[in-house]
């Protein structure tokens, strides 16, 4: 009787040496000589080496398996041995194999490994996905989203869900996804949870929402999506000291997890791990007032009272070897709830907190007004539907408190934890002003 072999994934292979296995994948890569062929196998959580030996094999079976082709899907059948020279110090001596579905000769795999242009691999981002490249880009988002959801879960907040239909802007009606609802009503693709958030702070204290979000910027800039994912908390009797805190907080944490449990990805994408473990707190802090001047001796034209670009991030993050937080904006660069400055009410209770290596805001928060009448003159200011508002008015009628939150989005936050020169590669499929297939 055969002897019995089990089904196991190529990362716990190590766990199996000595034993006869069974993986089922797809055909990476192949080399051969001879009587020797050496199939690369991936099976979405490593790649193991396999080396098939004509004289040990079936002559059909090592025929298939020498004449491979290119991501044919196979299941394969031999013993693990440590062996320091493959890639993750295992091999697998093939002693029977099967091909699933052998990719024609004719029709080959369209990703080779020559160069081709982003367009064409953006066009067949599908397939790209397979790449040892990609592959590491999402084990690292992954890892990045267990950890926000880690942080939030074990620090007393509540998980809970906000729609993505809403009938009004939260963040300015210029970017808005509208759509056609039913009785021909208009509805808009949410551009942020944040203001439902709020609604949900008051009645659970600390929350946190996590999903997509969409913006209607026509952008081409390598920071920028139309449609990404963020997390959102939100806090009762919070001020934007409570806010500044939990930013800090959370990016040390995720950093120190990614730096835990993905080391390998990082090494696969080249990435040099010393300027991430230089995030540590404290971050540091300056003023908006503080961040001018700075830039102004930088040599930009910035001018007090407009918001800072992409350039002036770079620039003011390249003095710092963490992220850097600017607080304390203009109110007339900010939305309508944000908080004004006790002190000097020109100014917004707001918090942008810039990566740095030139990776720009990858927290934008701040404490919300909680006063009644402000709010409401704050709507009339920003020209929005009252009738749209009522409920959120109503938040400040019962039970009104200083609250505050923020919002972190995924993708940038993806790109700086890995190096990426573009966003477009932090999600499976990007949806970007010129690009929406596949």
């Amino acid at each position: 009787m055969p002897e019995s072999a089990a089904r196991i994934t190529i990362e716990k292979a190590g766990s199996h040496a000595g034993e006869l296995v069974e993986i089922a994948g797809w055909l990476y890569n192949l080399r051969k000589s001879g009587k020797i062929a050496f199939p690369l196998l991936r099976d979405g959580t490593g790649i193991l080496q396999c080396v098939a030996v004509k004289s040990s094999l079936d002559e059909a079976v090592f025929e298939s398996l020498r004449n491979l082709t290119q991501e044919s899907s196979l299941i394969v059948r031999g013993r693990i041995r440590a062996e320091p020279r493959a890639p993750g110090g295992y091999e697998l001596d093939v002693e029977g194999a099967e091909v699933v579905q052998r990719v024609p000769e004719a029709t080959p795999y369209p990703i080779t490994p020559k160069d081709h242009g982003t367009d064409f691999l953006m066009d067949h981002r599908h397939l790209w996905l397979r790449s040892k490249r990609q592959h590491a880009i999402i084990r690292v988002r992954h890892e990045v989203i267990r950890a926000i959801r880690e942080y939030f879960d074990t620090n007393g907040f509540t998980l809970v869900d906000t729609p993505i239909f809403t009938p009004a802007a939260c963040e300015g009606t210029t970017t808005l996804f509208e759509v056609d609802y039913f009785n021909d009503e208009k509805v808009y693709l949410t551009q942020s949870g944040q203001l439902y958030n709020e609604a949900n702070a008051m009645a659970f204290g600390k929350v946190y929402c996590f999903g997509p979000t969409f913006r209607a910027e026509k952008s081409k800039t390598r920071r920028h999506l139309t449609e990404f994912w963020m997390v959102e908390p939100e806090m009762a009797y919070a001020t934007l000291d409570d806010v500044k805190q939990v930013a800090e907080e959370l990016i040390v944490f995720v950093v120190g997890r990614v730096l835990e449990n993905r080391r390998v990805e990082l090494e696969a994408l080249e990435r040099d791990v010393s300027k991430l473990e230089c995030v540590k707190a404290p971050f540091p802090r300056i003023s908006y007032d503080e961040a001018v001047e700075t830039l102004r001796k930088k040599g930009s034209a910035i001018e007090w009272g407009g918001d800072f670009g992409g350039t002036d991030e770079t620039l003011l993050s390249e003095d710092y070897d963490r992220p850097v937080m600017v607080d304390r904006y203009p109110s007339q660069i900010k939305a309508f709830y944000f908080q004004p400055d006790p002190v000097r009410p020109e100014l917004a209770l707001g918090v942008d907190v810039l990566a740095p290596e030139g990776y720009g805001e990858v927290i934008g928060g701040g404490q919300r007004i909680h006063d009644l009448e402000l709010l409401e003159k704050r709507l009339d200011e920003h020209n929005l539907p009252r009738e749209a508002f009522e409920w959120y008015l109503d938040l400040r009628r019962y039970g009104s408190v200083p609250h505050g939150g923020f919002g972190m989005g995924v993708e940038r936050f993806v790109a700086w934890m890995c190096g990426l020169e573009h966003i477009r590669e932090t999600i499976a499929y990007p949806r970007m002003l010129y690009r929406i297939r596949p």
